[in-house]
């Protein structure tokens, strides 16, 4: 969930970060502290609502899951604990500094998770080779044309009956794109939640499926789209 700190790659003179022109996030520790704190003082709703992605993507004993943009790691814990031990479960983010606090969390929860570096328009994964992909509150953190990449990379990947979800922020009722009355984020571009499903559709995903949460982040309301490939 890649979503607290937000930070372009190359401000932090990290040369180790994967490059793309998506936002990377390269302080971990203050990423965590936030997400901890969020916890905390929302009653445990960040968890909660890890648990609802979990259960949006139908996780199963045995699969092989990946969450794009995984951040430090917290919904793959999660997400590892459905598919248990006969599963692979597998986190790639383009931050070393993410990637690296996941790594620590994962072992010190003795959770075997594969955690590495990654972007999502190039996957690192062969063809049909995944049962379901998580992608949290980190589509709006990437510009139009690589969304669209993004997701053709995760048809790729995905065996045919595959799950795609992901998890974001909605631009408020009666906006549209293009529309600028109420800015919805801060970054330059302007898609939002509900540009997702025709995205999907259209690198090939079907039975596609909206809906709210019943969370907010920064004021929007945070909804899910997940789909199937064909």
């Amino acid at each position: 969930m890649s979503w607290l700190t937000h930070q372009r790659q190359g401000e932090s003179g990290e040369a180790s970060a994967l490059q793309t022109r998506g936002v990377v996030i390269t302080n971990a520790w203050r990423y965590d502290l936030r997400l901890w704190l969020g916890n905390l003082l929302s009653g445990g709703k960040l968890q909660t609502l890890r648990n609802m992605t979990a259960d949006l993507a139908e996780l199963r004993s045995g699969e092989t899951v990946l969450d794009v943009g995984c951040g430090t790691g917290a919904l793959a814990l999660v997400a590892c604990e459905r598919i248990g031990a006969a599963g692979r479960m597998v986190g790639i983010d383009p931050s070393p500094q993410m990637i690296a606090s996941a790594r620590r969390k994962a072992k010190r929860a003795k959770r075997a998770i594969d955690f590495q570096l990654g972007v999502i328009e190039h996957l690192p994964f062969s063809d049909q080779s995944c049962d379901a992909v998580m992608a949290t509150m980190m589509m709006h953190q990437l510009p139009d044309d690589l969304q669209r990449q993004g997701l053709s990379e995760i048809a790729r990947i995905l065996k045919p009956g595959g799950r795609v979800v992901v998890v974001d922020t909605k631009r408020p009722d009666g906006q549209h794109q293009g529309q600028s009355a109420q800015p919805v984020r801060t970054l330059p571009w302007e898609s939002s939640l509900q540009d997702q499903p025709q995205l999907l559709k259209e690198v090939g995903f079907s039975q596609i499926e909206a809906g709210d949460t019943g969370f907010q982040f920064r004021g929007f309301e945070i909804g899910f789209v997940r789909a199937r490939k064909s």
